[in-house]
């Protein structure tokens, strides 16, 4: 699990924080193995056609890592980041998520591990409208089944960790498009997961508020937090310390961000 989000120090405010290009480039040292697969193929039959979305893909991926994935459209980019985030099983392989074996696992049983141990961050923010942002935090915890008290403390430790403390009680429609995201990073990280996967995270902001959000992910990551991007963007990509780029359903290239 990642440090509990007490531990974690609030980021900045939004208007405060440093340029991109002073962006520190530190490497934490990885811990132990997270993700695990090996092997993995993804197949798709479409009428007579059948679709090879992932060719025996290998992968290792450790605690307090940031990595990006990226690929070019029908690569397998959004088949592998299904596959991480336990939406979709392999067709064939092997895939360890924190020693457990999640190849075969049930509908039921990969629901479990997505709402305890993997922090979903959306390009659409995926917030309910009428709902304020204390009460979209604190929603993972309702379907953990943790009670209200201790569900409200952690939900406003979590918006404070992303600098929106004063913005508990506005719903979406009252917040700009970097703080709707701002919201989804702290519901993200309300089950104090053992990964963030984010999905395109920046493509519906405009380019200072994206700086803010990848500003963010630079702050958790220093936190100990262990965060995937999926993106197609080349700068995006860059404040990771990884990049796996993917073609044709293979891995092309895993190496650490230039």
């Amino acid at each position: 699990m990642t440090a509990p989000a007490a531990a974690l120090r609030p980021v900045p405010d939004a208007m405060h924080t440093a340029p991109a290009a002073s962006i520190p480039r530190a490497v934490r040292a990885p811990g132990p193995l997270v993700i695990h697969i090996e092997g993995v193929t993804k197949l798709y039959q479409m009428g007579a056609e059948t679709i090879h979305a992932l060719r025996g893909v290998a992968l290792k991926i450790h605690r307090n890592e940031y990595l990006a994935i990226m690929g070019p459209s029908g690569s397998g980019k959004s088949t592998l980041m299904n596959m991480l985030g336990c939406l979709d099983t392999p067709t064939a392989g092997h895939y360890e998520f924190s020693g457990k074996d999640v190849s075969n696992m049930s509908d039921d049983e990969l629901a479990e591990i997505r709402n305890r141990e993997i922090g979903f961050v959306f390009q659409t923010f995926n917030l309910l409208p009428r709902s304020n942002a204390l009460h979209n935090v604190e929603l993972p915890l309702i379907y953990a089944g943790v009670g209200r008290t201790e569900r409200l403390e952690r939900a406003q430790r979590a918006l404070e960790n992303v600098g929106l403390g004063n913005r508990m009680h506005h719903r979406p429609n009252e917040l700009s498009g970097g703080q709707r995201q701002r919201v989804a990073i702290a519901r993200a990280l309300v089950t104090q997961p053992s990964i963030i996967l984010a999905d395109e995270p920046t493509g519906n902001l405009d380019s200072r508020t994206g700086i803010e959000i990848m500003e963010l992910f630079e702050h958790l990551y220093d936190q100990g937090n262990t965060i995937i991007v999926v993106t197609h963007e080349e700068d995006i990509a860059r404040h990771a310390r990884r990049i796996v780029r993917l073609r044709d359903g293979l891995i092309e290239s895993d190496a650490p961000a230039g």
